[in-house]
């Protein structure tokens, strides 16, 4: 059997992709179906799959244009010779720029054919009684008129030496930006040993291999936004919704196995499952799963998003686990729906005293979604339920949500990003 990995990927055509947001939203949220074909490609529910994107034809067109180079030029990549076209296609991350490049602009960008210090600068822009030395004075007066806030060799300075501008700057942009905003040249081959290789994102897969034989297939959110005057968009996802045609473009894909994100191996242990937006993806598995498994425990799933009108998805599957009592509670938090807003977090509070009992008769509680406040906010939530509920002083309370549950006994478990 091949062994399919990031470097040695399984080539697979999408088969289904459809908008599960209802009419009316700002969202575009795309159910995803990916065929295995004869791969011989297996998974379990809370695995994720890998995806290797490719850049947009538009924006690699774009680049070269801005850079002036020749599309059909010959360079070396580290996935062997190839045309510049497509190295930028398929090899690099083009659509942010990083660090490495826009630290090394400073070769690249001069002021009046000398380099300024970034104190000197500081001294020419706040000019202060006793900060200037006596051999600054002459270089003071004679570039005071050419120096200015939009001055590039002024610019590269300050990113150079100011992380959170650098990291501000590198946010909203790509090659295309830099180069416009510092009017500089690099040759090809000069250019691609400053970007980075293209990485494979990684989604939770959201079915169970049970149920859907010889398919995997994802919950997948479209990033689209505007920045500096241009249209832009998450890499992969944007490929995956606007360049891949279902039955006809080659994707390449592999499996990313979890460890830990999984089910209890006793099917009679209760599950609480936290997975607002696409979070809902690895709980859609595992309630398929739970349901081909036939186990008595049970299976509470807090869901919220938006609007219900428009960000219900799988309304019609989880109806249906309701009614035939495959699902024992289904919680709800909807964001946009009344004044005040709504979210899981919350949720869990209203409900604490009976996730607490839960948690007391062994349940496992799994998170999946946005890692920077959703996650942060829920973990601060069972830190609260657990003083309130399980009479615990603070500390007491801390250690049981992250030392017990989470370490030792290993039914916390989150799948984050």
């Amino acid at each position: 059997m091949t062994n399919w990995s990031v470097k040695n990927p399984y080539i697979t055509k999408v088969t289904e992709c459809y908008v599960l947001n209802g009419e009316g939203s700002k969202k575009e949220t795309c159910h995803i179906v990916f065929d295995l074909g004869d791969s011989g490609l297996e998974y379990k529910v809370g695995d994720a799959l890998g995806v290797l994107a490719e850049n947009p034809p538009l924006t690699v067109d774009n680049l070269i244009k801005a850079a002036g180079w020749d599309r059909d030029q010959t360079v070396t990549t580290h996935n062997g010779e190839r045309s510049l076209w497509q190295a930028l296609k398929s090899d690099f991350e083009i659509h942010r720029v990083n660090k490495k490049f826009v630290k090394s602009l400073t070769e690249k960008v001069t002021t009046s054919g000398m380099r300024i210090s970034v104190q000197l600068i500081e001294r020419i822009r706040n000019p202060t009684e006793g900060m200037a030395t006596a051999g600054d004075s002459e270089i003071i007066t004679m570039l005071k008129p050419s120096i200015k806030n939009d001055d590039p060799q002024t610019k590269v300075e300050m990113l150079s030496s100011d992380a959170k501008k650098l990291e501000e700057y590198i946010w909203s942009r790509d090659y295309i930006d830099v180069m416009k905003d510092f009017n500089v040249h690099y040759d090809p081959e000069e250019f691609i040993g400053l970007v980075d290789k293209l990485k494979p994102r990684l989604y939770s897969i959201a079915s169970s291999p049970d149920a859907h034989p010889g398919l995997v297939e994802l919950t997948v959110g479209i990033v689209r936004y505007n920045h500096h005057n241009r249209d832009r968009g998450g890499l992969c996802t944007v490929f995956l919704a606007d360049e891949v045609e279902v039955d006809k473009t080659d994707v390449k894909v592999f499996m990313s196995p979890t460890k830990s994100f999984v089910l209890p191996l006793d099917k009679s242990v209760d599950i609480i499952m936290v997975g607002p937006g696409t979070g809902i993806a690895p709980f859609r598995a595992f309630m398929e799963q739970r349901v081909l498994d036939g186990g008595s425990g049970k299976n509470w799933l807090f869901f919220g998003d938006q609007s219900e009108k428009t960000e219900f998805y799988y309304k019609d599957t989880i109806e249906s686990w309701l009614d035939h009592g495959h699902l024992y509670k289904f919680t709800t938090a909807w964001s946009r729906d009344q004044e005040e807003k709504i979210y899981v977090q919350n949720r869990l509070k209203e409900h604490g005293a009976e996730v607490w009992e839960w948690f007391e008769k062994g349940a496992y509680f799994y998170i999946c979604g946005d890692k920077q406040y959703m996650a942060k906010d829920v973990h601060r939530t069972l830190i609260e339920i657990a003083k309130e509920h399980g009479g615990m002083s603070a500390e007491d309370a801390t250690f049981f949500i992250e030392k017990t549950m989470m370490r030792e006994q290993k039914r916390y478990l989150r799948d984050v990003y």
